[in-house]
């Protein structure tokens, strides 16, 4: 089985010069080796539309076949752009993937676009996030039960991850680093949405976690379907499991 993976930076292999910067997809293969092979073809900067323009989803759709799993996360670069607001472009392109992924016989996972660390200045010790990707998470929501999809609620988790960790702590998720102590930011760097190393693992490790609970990992290896199209929901990763910027 294969698990292909449409999006964004912060789902993509970053270029190694930019080491430790990571996104959670260049992480995801030590969580799912033994049953599936991940193919990564998340771009640093691009949107719904431009991955399409790029030929980057012509690229993934050549190499997904039937039973192979179809993540797809994107967001954070479609609200920098008016004509891909959530509710109009951004919802019509997102379709538009779903019925090509399901044309090929795959099975399509819509993820909500993981949260950035931007904490409001407030006279707290708590860490209080914006809502920084405005309605793009809930419109993702809305378009897994529309059309009948999982949904891994990425951008619930990892709000939830960053206020449990506080303001200090969180910051090891990201790439913050102060001048000198990175040759490719010799002024230094302070980035709250591409993450590090340790963050990007993390994140990996919980769509993993959130597959698994959709009926996929070890039970799949050698097998090429998942779980049939009737059996799939959509819901919120509280749902599945139980418990409760740059260049994007």
């Amino acid at each position: 089985m294969k698990i292909l993976l449409a999006g964004d930076s912060t789902v993509a292999n970053c270029p190694t010069h930019e080491y430790p910067m990571s996104g959670w997809g260049a992480q995801l293969p030590p969580h799912v080796v033994t049953w599936a092979a991940v193919h990564n073809f998340a771009k640093g900067g691009a949107s719904t539309e431009s991955f399409r323009e790029e030929g980057l989803w012509a690229r993934l759709l050549a190499e997904a076949g039937g039973g192979d799993l179809v993540l797809i996360q994107f967001g954070h670069n479609d609200q920098k752009r008016p004509h891909l607001a959530a509710r109009t472009g951004y919802a019509a392109n997102l379709r538009t993937m779903v019925a090509d992924v399901r044309a090929l016989g795959a099975l399509p996972v819509l993820c909500t676009p993981v949260e950035r660390r931007h904490l409001l200045d407030r006279p707290s010790s708590d860490a209080v996030l914006e809502e920084s990707l405005e309605d793009y998470p809930e419109v993702v929501r809305e378009l897994g039960l529309e059309l009948g999809l999982p949904v891994i609620d990425l951008n619930a988790w990892t709000r939830g991850l960053y206020q449990r960790l506080g303001r200090e702590a969180s910051k090891d998720l990201f790439c913050h680093f102060g001048p000198g102590t990175h040759a490719f930011w010799p002024g230094g760097l302070t980035d709250n949405t591409h993450f590090s190393q340790e963050g990007a693992a993390l994140v990996a490790g919980h769509v993993a976690a959130q597959l698994q609970t959709l009926g996929f990992g070890p039970q799949q290896r050698g097998v090429t379907s998942g779980p049939k199209n009737g059996e799939y929901w959509a819901q919120s990763d509280s749902a599945l499991s139980g418990t409760t910027a740059g260049r994007g």
